[in-house]
């Protein structure tokens, strides 16, 4: 109630009811207040948040802008571990900590953030309502036009269906949030556009659109070095380089691993490097047939100790296949059998790891274990059904064509 809160803000400020009273007010009538046996006037209420020195909005039991402030820099800390580290009940904590304050979330920056991050949260675990929270949240953005945070919702949505490998969808959703966003915000953050480039060329190598996604990348990567703000760059070159791996188009690839080399050396960019060196091996195990070499090099990295936790997969995947063609069956399954797909959903990502089931099945053809290899053969062919053609999709079917000639023979 309002006398037990100018109580509390008056001990906070260790302030007697005498000094708090002053000039305009009385002790007893102070007194009166704070046991909610009277109600302030409005000049009274003034007087004493002045006193104070707190809004009276404060006094009024809405949430102070420091709470505020304090809840979204704990909320922060908690919303920005890595999507990779263990953190089973994020979502749930985040939710708990928001959701006492939701009904005073209505203006300020503080209150967008924290109603943007509750609909993430809510969403994540499978509850309704955040849609509506995040259109509030979403308005709030546009009002303050603040681009980045607004961009961070639309790139959002778009990816719920991205995640659900609707990947037409999902650009649709990008391009109509892409055209509110630029209609509604005179300046757009440098990084929120590159944000939306970046997500454009990924749906646009996704459904297919080579040539648009080619040019989305360039007028991204112009613009970064124009602005002198290197965001995403790394990222646009290496999914420019695994795209023109996938069509089998060497002299595109070696460009963009050349470029996304002198990135990572010159930034000391550990993922750029983890990544030239693991399209390093692949192209020693499906090009140049070095089996012995691209071995050498996996065992290197996978000893080293200083590999990125979500390139060992990666790394184990080429291991089997390294293995597989030098004829070293059983360590090649033991090895096929430790991948776990990592969390990706593009599919020129998915392609590479529908390799394995592939691979498995030439394995346990050589091992004698027909009907697994049959399994195995036909679970990559189901996975590569909705994925754009490529080498690796084409590999598969070859794969499939084997298994069954020997199945049948």
């Amino acid at each position: 109630m309002l006398g037990d809160r100018i109580r509390k803000f008056r001990k906070q400020k260790k302030m007697t009811l005498e000094a708090l009273a002053g000039k305009e007010l009385t002790k007893g009538m102070l007194s009166l207040i704070e046991n909610n046996k009277a109600n302030p006037s409005m000049e009274s209420l003034a007087y004493i948040a002045n006193q104070l020195e707190v809004d009276i909005a404060d006094l009024m039991g809405e949430v102070s802008t420091d709470e505020l402030r304090e809840t979204l820099e704990q909320v922060e800390k908690i919303f920005n571990v890595p999507f990779r580290q263990d953190f089973p009940d994020k979502y749930k904590q985040l939710i708990e900590l928001i959701e006492p304050l939701i009904g005073n979330l209505t203006k300020g920056y503080e209150s967008a953030r924290l109603l943007e991050i509750y609909s993430y949260s809510l969403q994540r675990e499978g509850l309704s309502g955040w849609e509506s929270l995040l259109e509030n949240a979403s308005d709030m953005f546009d009002q303050m036009n603040i681009s980045s945070n607004r961009t961070a919702i639309g790139i959002f949505r778009s990816n719920l269906a991205f995640f659900d490998h609707n990947y037409q969808e999902s650009l649709n959703i990008l391009i109509a949030e892409r055209k509110e966003i630029e209609a509604k915000h005179s300046y757009i953050e440098p990084m929120a556009r590159l944000d939306l480039d970046y997500s454009e060329a990924i749906l646009l190598y996704a459904v297919g659109n080579s040539e648009a996604a080619i040019e989305t990348m360039e007028k991204a990567v112009a613009y970064s070095k124009e602005k002198r703000v290197f965001y995403l760059i790394d990222d646009l070159y290496r999914l420019a380089a695994a795209h023109a791996m996938m069509e089998g188009n060497k002299q595109e690839k070696d460009y963009y691993l050349l470029k996304l080399k002198q990135y990572g050396e010159f930034a000391d960019h550990a993922s750029s490097i983890c990544f030239c060196e693991l399209f390093k091996i692949i192209e020693l195990i499906s090009d140049e047939k070095d089996y012995t070499k691209a071995l050498a090099k996996i065992e290197e990295s996978l000893s080293a100790g200083n590999l990125i936790d979500f390139y060992t997969p990666w790394f184990i995947l080429e291991k089997a296949k390294a293995l597989y063609h030098l004829s070293r069956f059983e360590e090649a399954l033991d090895a096929i059998n430790k991948v776990a797909i990592p969390d990706i959903h593009h599919p020129i990502d998915l392609s590479n790891f529908y390799l394995k089931d592939s691979y498995q099945a030439l394995i346990l053809l050589e091992l004698g274990d027909i009907e697994k290899a049959f399994n195995a053969a036909e679970k990559a062919m189901k996975n590569f059904e909705p994925i754009l053609d490529s080498r690796m999709k084409d590999f598969s079917k070859k794969v499939w064509s084997t298994v069954l000639e020997r199945r049948n023979s």
